[in-house]
């Protein structure tokens, strides 16, 4: 008799059909062009090594204080760099974590019950599948609408509100579309998670890949705050250090909720103490050394978009982030267009389906990979497309 895992762990752990044929195709020899690297430390950019491990290997950082929330010089680190963007922030409402992975389970964990509600924007990265899973929260997908650009479909979030609902999450801008949410969107979130009592949770990642030059986004974490709101980002993509495993989360609202939510989440924290001593005396290091990295990745993804553009293969639009959605030719009784684009283009990309896109001829490519390869991609794509 074969033994019994929990039903949140029940998911198809077989190889897909796409990542098979991606595996043969390599073990045949087939020069393949990856357009889905998004690994910012594989991707040539030029780090400064020494600097970036010196925090590492100090006195100090065999020193450990376990506090809850992170070290206080970790956390107003932390509040600085909101700072930098407009935002007054208390290191009190800062919660460190490994990452915004723990951070968004933290979060799941103090705000629903088993069977409750969280809604999520669709496209979106499939990950929020899993982190739902292992906390038994549902998600219920909202629609994200391209009409010259993405928008939020309002009415259809509000259809999806359910007795058990207890939060919408953000992702601001969004992943893969790029869609950064307008002033306008924030207010009418606001409204709605008052008038239903419902928390927002605002992933930004992605804050500061504007693509078009000089703009420049708007932090959630700068107020006013009618609702109770959590903004998460980290090191992944603010310093391009996905391997140092440093997130947050910011806790935002109403005195009286704000409070109540700090004081549990200190809890939840302190029931892991998951963040080790040497990245916390790192991170004001990281932090203060971003704009670096920052600048070499901005170059990239804003040129490897303009070659995209220029290739004659249609984008859509795109206002912040690593990556870009193609719209394909239609292809008669062609149903799998990354499959067409490996098997007779050889080259790799995401499909629109593995971040819940429906429509047809839509697939994601990373804008983060090396120029010359993703010269050559797109200009393999315009070949069997056009």
């Amino acid at each position: 008799m074969s033994y019994r895992f929990s039903a949140r762990t029940g998911w198809d752990v077989g190889e897909s059909g796409f990542a098979a044929a991606i595996r043969e195709a390599r073990a045949a020899g087939r020069e393949l062009v990856d357009l889905t690297v998004s690994n910012p430390t594989i991707c040539g950019f030029d780090y400064d090594a020494e600097a970036v491990l010196a925090p590492l290997a100090s006195r100090e950082a065999m020193t450990y204080d376990p506090d809850p929330r992170g070290m206080r010089f970790a956390r107003e680190a932390v509040a600085g760099y909101y700072g930098d963007h407009g935002a007054a922030v208390d290191p009190d409402s800062v919660v460190l974590t490994t990452s915004t992975s723990e951070g968004y389970g933290f979060l799941f964990r103090l705000l629903c019950d088993a069977g409750d509600e969280v809604l999520v924007a669709q496209p979106s990265y499939p990950l929020f599948d899993f982190l739902a899973d292992l906390e038994d929260v549902r998600l219920k997908p909202y629609p994200l609408f391209y009409d010259y650009g993405w928008w939020i479909d309002f009415a259809e979030l509000e259809r999806r509100i359910g007795p058990r609902t207890k939060a919408i999450v953000v992702v601001h801008p969004n992943n893969p579309t790029g869609h950064a949410t307008g002033a306008g969107e924030r207010g009418r979130l606001e409204e709605i998670c008052a008038r239903f009592g419902l928390a927002l949770i605002v992933d930004e990642v992605f804050l500061d890949y504007p693509l078009e030059e000089g703009a420049r986004l708007t932090s959630f974490a700068a107020g006013p705050h009618p609702v109770l709101t959590f903004v998460l980002s980290g090191m992944s993509k603010i310093a391009g250090l996905p391997q140092m495993k440093v997130g947050w989360i910011v806790g935002f609202g109403p005195e009286g909720d704000r409070g109540q939510a700090m004081g549990r989440l200190e809890v939840v924290a302190d029931t892991f103490l998951s963040m080790n001593a040497p990245m916390q005396r790192a991170l004001p290091v990281w932090l203060a050394r971003r704009r670096g990295i920052q600048g070499q990745i901005l170059d990239r993804v804003r040129g490897n978009l303009k070659i995209a553009v220029g290739g004659l293969v249609e984008v859509l639009r795109v206002e912040a982030g690593w990556s870009a959605i193609l719209r394909l030719p239609q292809r008669l009784g062609e149903e799998d267009d990354a499959g067409l684009l490996l098997r007779e283009a050889g080259v790799v990309v995401h499909p629109g389906r593995f971040y819940g896109i429906h429509e047809a001829g839509r697939v994601v490519v990373s804008l983060l990979g090396p120029v010359g390869d993703f010269a050559e991609g797109i200009s393999r794509i315009k070949r069997v497309t056009r």
